[in-house]
């Protein structure tokens, strides 16, 4: 049974930082992509970043500069650090996982709120 947990989420000012964690279980975690996404209230699920199983890496125009993923496979986890967090940042943000050389994110967590505000 594969299991993605997220934790790390909360709430900061803006301009502060955050340290999302990922950790799977139940898989092959060196085989996998992992990706993170975030939704927003009223808004769809959209892309944050993702690392490939190699540790290529991959991030959305508006967290370029900010967010950094990445993953220790020896823990089966990936992280997402966010820095320079602004308001619009806020959202619950999600943790995926695809095999390697597929294109579809086949496992999902349950997801941790972040809230940016003053």
């Amino acid at each position: 049974q594969v299991q993605l947990v997220e934790s790390g989420g909360g709430l900061v000012q803006p301009g502060g930082s955050l340290r999302l964690f990922c950790t799977a279980s139940g898989l092959s975690f060196n085989s996998y992509s992992m990706g993170w996404y975030r939704q927003a209230p009223g808004k769809q699920r959209e892309l944050v970043a993702t690392i490939t199983n190699t540790g290529r890496t991959n991030y959305a125009d508006p967290v370029k500069g900010r967010f950094t993923i990445s993953r220790d496979n020896a823990k089966n986890t990936v992280y997402l650090q966010m820095n320079s967090l602004k308001p619009e940042d806020t959202a619950v943000y999600y943790c995926a996982a695809r095999w390697y050389s597929s294109s579809r994110y086949a496992y999902w967590g349950q997801g941790t709120q972040v809230t940016v505000s003053s």
